[in-house]
């Protein structure tokens, strides 16, 4: 099969390279997807699971990609809930092989039944994106109606399914980002907008809730905006300082099929829309990973036309 693969962890996504590899074959609780479209997260190539296994043992050439929405072709031994044919997608495990190929083998929890109206480019974009903000909001950010919610990055591809799903539960919505990113988070839901280059963040006053995809300074100056009791959330890495009387928490989103669900559900009947910036095919993977354009939103590689 025709796969995207990463041999030199220096090289980044310069590295990156097409060429033929084994189609795989489906473990104990495992199925085989044809690959439609998959999904790829540039920070992905930092990652030591792209490198090593869960052993630490040198796992390249690896193939990256970790969403996908495809056709499932073959079941493991013991796998239930899935069959052959049936439309998924979903996330796959970090330490295996990815989804940036024809074929992928990967846990049938990891999994959730793709609707014959969602197509597949729409369902690739959506298990990281969708997955981070729900668990995110909810689960770590214990988010309530009628809390306020700062999001940054809200014109990303995270941050506007952040800020759309917070809307919907019912918070007042604050996103931040570049000047230029302004009009596409009002038009996913953002009620204000603070420009990071000309705005002072600070100006916003206390919040309930920070949604952090930028870190770094902007993570450090968000913590003195968290109200008593409130929470910096965080999906770069542990914040570097922490709320005076509230909560930080890091985390890495993880594959949930019933989460899965209530995310395509809402894709379905309008109330949410994924932020796709690109769509290329396998044999452009490489160089759409390397333009020097500035993106807004998921680049989703369509494997099958």
């Amino acid at each position: 099969m025709k796969a995207i693969v990463v041999t030199d962890e220096a090289a980044g996504m310069a590295g990156m390279t097409l060429m033929e590899r084994p189609e795989p074959d489906a473990a104990l609780n495992d199925v085989v997807v044809q690959v439609h479209a998959s999904g790829f997260v540039p920070t992905e190539l930092a990652w030591p699971s792209t490198w090593t296994d869960r052993l630490g043992r040198d796992r390249t050439p690896s193939i990256p990609g970790h969403e996908l929405a495809g056709v499932v072709t073959a079941l493991g031994y013991g796998t239930t809930g899935l069959s052959v044919g049936q439309r998924v997608f979903g996330l796959t495990d970090w330490t295996r092989d990815g989804t940036l190929a024809e074929y992928v083998a990967v846990e049938a929890r990891n999994l959730a039944p793709l609707p014959g109206d969602v197509d597949f480019t729409v369902g690739a974009s959506l298990p990281i994106s969708g997955l981070t903000a729900w668990q995110g909001l909810f689960e770590h950010g214990r988010l309530r109606a009628g809390q306020s919610v700062l999001v940054h990055g809200a014109a990303g591809a995270v941050g506007s399914m952040v800020t759309q799903l917070a809307r919907e539960f019912g918070a007042y919505v604050i996103g931040t980002g570049r000047a230029a990113d302004r009009q596409t988070a009002l038009d996913f839901g953002a009620q204000e907008f603070v420009d990071l280059e000309n705005d002072v963040l600070e100006d916003v006053g206390g919040v309930e809730l920070v949604f952090d995809v930028i870190g770094g300074d902007i993570g450090k100056r968000s913590t003195g905006l968290i109200r008593a009791g409130g929470t910096l959330v965080s999906v770069v890495g542990p914040p570097e300082a922490r709320p005076a009387d509230g909560l930080a928490v890091d985390f890495v989103v993880e594959p949930d099929r019933a989460q899965l669900g209530e995310v395509v559900r809402r894709v379905r009947d309008g109330r949410l829309r994924t932020n796709i910036g690109r769509v290329a095919t396998l044999d452009d993977a490489v160089a759409a990973f390397n333009s020097t354009e500035r993106i807004t939103g998921k680049t989703v590689i369509r494997v099958r036309s």
